[in-house]
């Protein structure tokens, strides 16, 4: 009966696209009816994701708390919407929603609170001014939740090392949906044809918003070394900010000489066949939980060279190359070995590649995972 179902309210800082939202996303939309009843709220805006999930008929909040400052306003909408909707589950995701929603949550008197982490440890830099005084407060404040979730066993082991000492830690590792991330020829043609390229031409890409997290910069320096060895290569960036705006990432493209060889396709919203065209995929980010596009890319049969952050080497296994973060050289030696594998080496690894998204990563496994957690926490 619908009155039995246990309602959770999903808080996230925002729902523009990114790893952890469309997440969000997938695990709201696969999950039993029935049995919950999903609410998503942003902090921010309703975005891209947020709009998405609306249309999948789960009801979605926007407070338009300003991402500066929280205003005494916003925090009087998000205690208003946690009294009005009474969730048995209150499940935030990031940071600032963590912080947001521990304390108005606590206000308003939601019976269970959790947690849920979404990367690993991200760098020295990212530890100083407003989010390092943001990670301070969030392991002192860690005990009071109910319990704070993990997508992978470093960003566990991570926060501990930050401080964090909850009651309880779960690790609820993201999983991919081989329905919609498939191998496809279309996918492989087609993204030859739109950028102008022969059918033989090898496409190394990279899809990832434009962020310092995700180490562009590695990626076009470890091109301009690769084409010193494979001048006939092709590179393939898509995401947030990957585009002609972009005047840094242009001017590091052309100091480079990597105008010719570089594809700049910005936000899309066919990413499956995208990356199913490519013929490796790459990861060269310098911080991670659990990232997304390593699955996505497995899923889809494209064998991966990915950095040693979070639980990226525990996904790809023996069916890639890993390398470490920050190493531009490192990079462009793990592209080598998977180009000079050829077409064949390349197929066999990326049928690894499926069966290992598929016996261990899959999205059934992660939402009944997820499902059995809200069960037993609402029923503590």
């Amino acid at each position: 009966m619908a009155t039995d179902r246990i309602k959770i309210l999903h808080l996230i800082t925002g729902l523009d696209t990114g790893g952890a939202e469309v997440s969000l996303l997938r695990l709201t939309e696969a999950m039993d009816r029935d049995r919950f009843e999903n609410v998503v709220v942003s902090l921010t805006t309703l975005g891209p994701i947020g709009t998405a999930i609306s249309e999948r008929g789960i009801k979605v909040h926007a407070i338009h708390m300003p991402r500066s400052l929280p205003t005494p306003l916003a925090l009087w909408r998000l205690y208003s919407l946690l009294r009005t909707e009474r969730p048995g589950v209150l499940q935030t995701w990031l940071y600032h929603s963590d912080l947001i929603g521990l304390i108005i949550g606590r206000i308003a008197r939601i019976p269970t609170i959790a947690w849920n982490i979404r990367c690993s440890d991200m760098g020295k830099e990212y530890r100083r001014g407003i989010n390092g005084l943001l990670l301070y407060l969030l392991a002192r404040l860690s005990k009071y939740p109910d319990t704070v979730i993990t997508n992978s066993h470093t960003g566990q082991r991570d926060h501990q090392a930050f401080g964090y000492h909850p009651k309880r830690w779960v690790v609820l590792q993201n999983g991919f949906d081989t329905a919609v991330f498939k191998p496809t020829e279309s996918g492989h043609s087609g993204l030859r044809h739109e950028l102008g390229l022969s059918d033989d031409t090898v496409l190394i890409g990279l899809v990832a918003r434009y962020d310092p997290i995700k180490d562009h910069k590695a990626f076009l320096h470890a091109a301009a070394n690769l084409l010193t060895t494979h001048p006939a290569i092709h590179f393939v960036l898509v995401g947030d900010g990957i585009d002609d705006d972009n005047r840094a990432l242009n001017q590091l493209i052309d100091r480079l000489g990597l105008r010719t060889r570089i594809h700049l396709l910005g936000r899309r919203e066919d990413v499956p066949k995208l990356t199913s065209g490519l013929d490796i995929a790459t990861c060269c980010s310098l911080g991670e939980g659990f990232p997304n596009i390593v699955g996505e890319a497995m899923a889809c049969g494209v064998p991966c060279v990915v950095t040693d952050v979070g639980d990226a080497a525990q996904i790809v296994g023996d069916t890639g190359r890993i390398v470490p973060a920050g190493d531009h050289h490192a990079l462009a030696v793990g592209w080598r070995e998977l180009i000079e594998k050829g077409v064949a080496g390349r197929a066999e690894l990326g049928r690894a590649a499926i069966e290992r998204i598929r016996s261990d990563f899959s999205l059934a496994h992660c939402v009944e995972r997820y499902q059995e957690f809200f069960q037993a926490i609402s029923a503590k």
